[in-house]
C-alpha cells in the first residue's frame, strides 16, 4: 500500500477505491488519479471511473452489486447509488484446491490433555442446563460455590461457568430445532475446555436430561454428573446436592495440568462482527494468513456465518477438496435462501446500520471481505451447526451471522480458541473458550484498547505486511492457548454469550 495515497484500489479491474482517511470534496489523490466530487469518509468507497446505471460495481475484482444510478468518477459510492442486483455465480467445484505444504518446524502450546485425546486451552467446571427453567438454579449453585470457596482446594481449575439459555422447552421434540439444540448441549458437555460438567434440568422439559445422557458415553474421564430439580426436591436441595457433585467433579478436573501439545490440536473458530470498510483489507486477510499457518501445522480453522458468505460462496466451492464438499456448502446456501424466504426475510438483510456507517453497502461486498478470513487452504469439510468436527484443515460450519449464536455453534463443534475481527468495536467473550479480538483500524483500536488484543490498522498506516500481521496473530494463538488471558477474559465476559440457534416454532 502506497503511504502517499489516501485511496486504495484493491484489484486492477475495480471501478471503486476505498478511502484510507476522510477525504474532502475537491481533494485530488495523485496516485489514484481521482478528484473527490463529495466528502467521503474513511472506509467508504469512491468511484475511480464512470459507472453507468445497471453496471456492476467491482471491488476485490468481484461484483459487489449494481449501480442504481449513473456514477461519475470521484463520486461517493454507497447506499444512495449501489444495490445488490442479480446474483449468480459459477461454483466450479474443487477446481482451485491447492494443498498447503506442512511446516518443517512444528510448534507446540501448553494445553490440557483429555481422556478422549482432545486438548483444552482452559480447565473450567461447567454447570450446563437442559432448559431455561433450570438456569437460575445453575447460577445459584455457581454463586454458592464461589461464596463457600469451593475452588480454593483446586488450584488447577480456572473457574465455574453456568451455561444458561432461553430454550429447551416449548418446542417440538423431533424436528430440526430439537436436533440442533441437542448437538449444541452435547458439544458443550464434551468440550475439552471443561474439566468436568454438572448437567441440570427441571424434569418435565422437552429436552430431557435422560435423553442427553442415555445410551452413549459423554465424557471419557467420568467427570459428568446430572440431576433434575424436581427429582431432588426443589431449589435448596438441588443447590446442596449440586455443591457436593461439583466438589466430586473438581477432584477429577484438578488432576489436569498444562502439558505440551502440537498446534495440530488447536481448533480455531473465526468470526467477524461490527465490520467496516477496512475488514476485508486488513484484519480479515491477515487472519487468513494465520489460518493458513494453523492448517500447515496440522490444525483446524472454522469459518461460519452462512448468511454472511452469501455472494462469495463461489470462492469457497472452487477451493473445496472434492466436488461433494462444494455441493454440501451450496446445499446449506440453498437451505438459507428457503429459510429466509419462509420467514419473510431476505439474504440481503445485511450489512447492518453499523456496517453501513463503516462503509459496507451490500451483503456481496461484506461477504467478500468475510471470506478473506479463510486464507488459501482447501475447504476439507462442511458441517451442520454444532456438529462435531472430525477433520483437520480449513472447514466450514453452518450458522447464522448473529455472532454469539455462531460462536456458540463453533464451540459446540469443538473450537478451543475463538478469534474475532471487528471494525466498529464488538465486545464479547465466550467462556469456556478464550476469544482474541482484532481491530481492523487504528482509530478504533486506540479508542477501545481495553477490549482489543491486536491492531491490524498498521497494515494501512505503517505498511506492515499481511504476512507479518498474520504471524503476529498466530503467535498470539499459541500464547492464549497456553494460558495467557485475552482482554475479554480480563474483563469477565462470557456470562450471556451462550446463544443456541432456535429453529422452528416456539409452542
Amino acid at each position: 500500500m502506497n503511504p502517499l495515497s489516501r485511496m486504495l484500489t484493491l484489484h486492477p479491474q475495480d471501478n471503486v477505491a476505498v478511502a484510507l482517511a476522510d477525504i474532502s470534496a475537491g481533494e485530488t489523490d495523485n496516485i489514484a488519479g481521482v478528484k473527490a466530487l463529495q466528502a467521503v469518509k474513511q472506509g467508504h468507497k469512491i468511484a475511480v471511473k464512470p459507472i453507468a446505471a445497471g453496471q456492476n460495481v467491482l471491488r476485490y475484482g468481484q461484483t459487489i452489486g449494481q449501480a442504481t444510478a449513473d456514477i461519475a468518477a470521484g463520486e461517493h459510492v454507497h447506499v444512495q447509488n449501489l444495490g445488490m442486483g442479480e446474483h449468480t455465480s459459477d461454483y466450479a467445484h474443487a477446481t482451485e484446491a491447492k494443498l498447503l505444504l506442512a511446516l518443517p518446524d512444528m510448534r507446540t502450546f501448553n494445553g490440557y490433555h483429555r481422556a478422549d485425546r482432545s486438548v483444552g486451552t482452559r480447565n473450567y467446571l461447567g454447570i450446563l442446563t437442559s432448559v431455561n427453567c433450570s438456569g437460575s438454579v445453575a447460577k445459584f449453585i455457581a454463586e454458592a460455590a464461589e461464596k463457600s470457596g469451593l475452588l480454593d482446594d483446586f488450584p488447577n481449575i480456572d473457574g465455574i461457568v453456568p451455561i444458561t439459555h432461553g430454550t429447551g422447552c416449548g418446542m417440538s421434540g423431533e424436528n430440526e430445532g430439537y436436533d440442533t439444540l441437542f448437538r449444541t448441549l452435547s458439544g458443550y458437555a464434551q468440550h475439552p475446555n471443561f474439566g468436568g460438567i454438572l448437567l441440570i434440568g427441571l424434569g418435565c422439559e422437552v429436552m430431557q436430561v435422560s435423553a442427553l445422557v442415555a445410551g452413549r458415553p459423554i465424557r471419557a474421564d467420568g467427570a459428568l454428573r446430572y440431576m433434575t430439580i424436581q427429582q431432588e426436591g426443589g431449589t435448596r436441595m438441588t443447590i446442596e446436592k449440586g455443591l457436593a457433585e461439583l466438589r466430586s467433579i473438581a477432584e477429577i478436573a484438578n488432576t489436569a495440568t498444562r502439558q505440551p501439545a502440537p498446534v495440530s490440536e488447536l481448533m480455531v473458530g473465526m468470526q467477524c462482527g461490527g465490520s467496516d470498510g477496512y475488514s476485508g483489507i486488513t484484519a480479515n486477510p491477515a487472519l487468513g494468513v494465520a489460518s493458513d499457518l494453523v492448517v500447515r501445522h496440522g490444525g483446524t480453522t472454522i469459518l461460519s456465518e452462512t448468511s454472511e458468505i452469501y455472494g462469495a460462496e463461489h470462492l469457497l466451492t472452487r477451493r473445496a477438496a472434492t466436488v461433494e464438499v462444494g455441493e454440501k456448502l451450496i446445499d446449506r446456501v440453498r437451505w438459507w435462501e428457503d429459510y429466509t424466504a419462509r420467514n419473510k426475510g431476505k439474504m440481503d438483510n445485511n450489512p447492518s446500520p453499523g456496517n453501513k456507517r463503516g462503509g459496507l453497502t451490500t451483503i456481496l461486498e461484506k461477504s467478500l471481505g468475510a471470506v478473506a478470513k479463510s486464507g488459501s487452504a482447501p475447504l476439507t469439510a462442511v458441517y451442520l451447526f454444532a456438529e462435531k468436527i472430525d477433520k483437520k484443515g480449513f472447514v466450514f460450519m453452518d450458522s447464522p451471522g448473529f455472532d454469539p449464536c455462531s460462536v456458540t455453534g463453533q464451540i459446540a463443534s469443538g473450537a478451543n480458541l475463538i478469534v474475532f475481527t471487528t471494525g466498529r468495536g464488538s465486545v464479547s467473550g465466550y467462556t469456556p473458550t478464550p476469544c482474541i479480538k482484532i481491530a481492523t483500524n487504528s482509530e478504533m483500536y486506540a479508542r477501545m484498547s481495553d477490549d482489543m488484543d491486536i491492531n491490524c490498522g498498521d497494515i494501512v498506516s505503517d505498511g506492515v505486511s499481511l504476512e507479518e500481521k498474520g504471524s503476529e496473530i498466530f503467535e498470539m494463538f499459541i500464547r492464549i492457548a497456553s494460558g495467557e488471558q485475552t482482554k475479554s477474559e480480563d474483563l469477565g465476559f462470557g456470562g450471556v454469550e451462550f446463544v443456541p440457534w432456535q429453529i422452528g416454532a416456539v409452542m
